[in-house]
């Protein structure tokens, strides 16, 4: 990926412009992580890279003033996200610049960014560029802002959950300046989309330190700020949505497939997680998710869902077409009745998952 990484800056370089990698790229690089994003920052502006490359999105800015945002290039099936040196002015609701400014001057454009750890470059020699003391940092995984931690939150706000997503994901500490910074800002939280907030919430609770990211949104006292309920009881941090689970929050949007989801462990999260009907209605997943957290043993829950006789109606050795010819009975809805019935006593073992015994069963007792 860096090959054509560097490979991406020559050619923009070649058409007369500076380029160079920023931020979390260059940050995983030399933490030695992978890592998907890349963003490009250069002084050439959007239209000026339109002309250099065909296959562009171009996203609609946020700006009053500015016909552009950024523009994301596929290249050689890599996404680019590519930015102008700018300078941003008057932040408004706490999150967006009113107005931006381009400019001709790299360290005028890394100043606007958010942390020092972010705003270390790579150049098209694979030089890195850290004017701004990123790498020190980086060495001593501490967090820093990169202009006064109190105006840095107050302008963007969402740079709060950046921070605890950081110290979370790298295992780096927040200094005590910026806790204090968070402390008198946690308010502007309020004021950013439930859908930014989630975006990052999500990165957090998908960690591999997602207890302690969670730790420190309550250390921190932003439960309120966030709209998060019930996170004192929270016991299992494996599986994000596990922790929504606990969270229930509607607040937040959820697509239909996670609202599913969410809803079956928060049903089973009353019943027995142990019992084979709960397990065979709502499969293994759901039923780790809502035991975990009861503190019953993920183990003991699969060995028995794992010896379930069946593990859904289609295991059932019988057609439907084959039980309407034993009952000699056109398919109607009783079927979902007979089904029902089946999958209760072959999960009880009260029935073998066998045919011959299957239409003995139905011809004793639905005849």
């Amino acid at each position: 990926m860096k090959e054509i990484a560097i490979e991406f800056l020559n050619i923009i370089e070649d058409n007369g412009y500076k380029a160079y990698i920023v931020g979390g790229y260059v940050r995983d690089y030399l933490l030695k992580k992978e890592s998907k994003d890349i963003d490009i920052t250069t002084n050439a502006t959007p239209k000026q890279i339109k002309k250099i490359f065909s296959n562009i999105i171009v996203k609609k800015s946020t700006l009053q003033n500015n016909d552009y945002g950024s523009v994301t290039i596929n290249y050689k099936n890599i996404l680019f996200e590519v930015t102008t040196f700018r300078k941003d002015l008057n932040y408004i609701d706490n999150r967006h610049p009113a107005s931006i400014k381009y400019v001709d001057d790299l360290e005028t454009d890394l100043r606007r960014r958010d942390f020092t750890i972010n705003a270390i470059c790579m150049d098209k020699n694979g030089q890195i560029i850290d004017l701004l003391n990123g790498v020190p940092d980086l060495k001593n995984k501490s967090i820093k802002t990169i202009l006064d931690s109190k105006k840095s939150f107050k302008d963007d706000a969402l740079r709060i959950l950046r921070a605890i997503r950081f110290s979370c994901t790298l295992n780096f500490k927040l200094n005590d300046e910026i806790i204090e910074a968070i402390e008198i800002n946690k308010k502007y939280l309020k004021n950013i989309s439930y859908e930014r907030k989630k975006i990052e919430l999500d990165k957090i609770f998908a960690s591999s330190h997602a207890r302690e990211g969670i730790q420190l949104i309550q250390k921190l006292n932003l439960e309120k700020s966030l709209d998060l309920k019930n996170l004192n009881l929270i016991k299992d941090y494996t599986d994000i949505i596990g922790i929504w689970s606990i969270i229930n929050s509607s607040e937040y949007k959820f697509t239909k497939h996670e609202k599913e989801l969410i809803k079956k462990v928060n049903i089973v999260l009353e019943l027995n997680n142990l019992d084979k009907l709960v397990l065979y209605k709502y499969g293994l997943y759901v039923n780790l998710l809502a035991g975990s957290n009861k503190g019953i043993s993920k183990k003991k829950i699969t060995k028995i869902y794992n010896r379930l006789p069946i593990k859904s109606r289609s295991d059932i050795n019988i057609t439907s077409l084959e039980i309407c010819a034993v009952l000699k009975r056109e398919p109607n809805s009783f079927l979902n009745e007979i089904y029902t019935n089946l999958e209760r006593e072959i999960i009880n073992n009260s029935l073998k998952n066998d045919k011959m015994k299957i239409i003995n069963y139905l011809k004793t007792y639905f005849n």
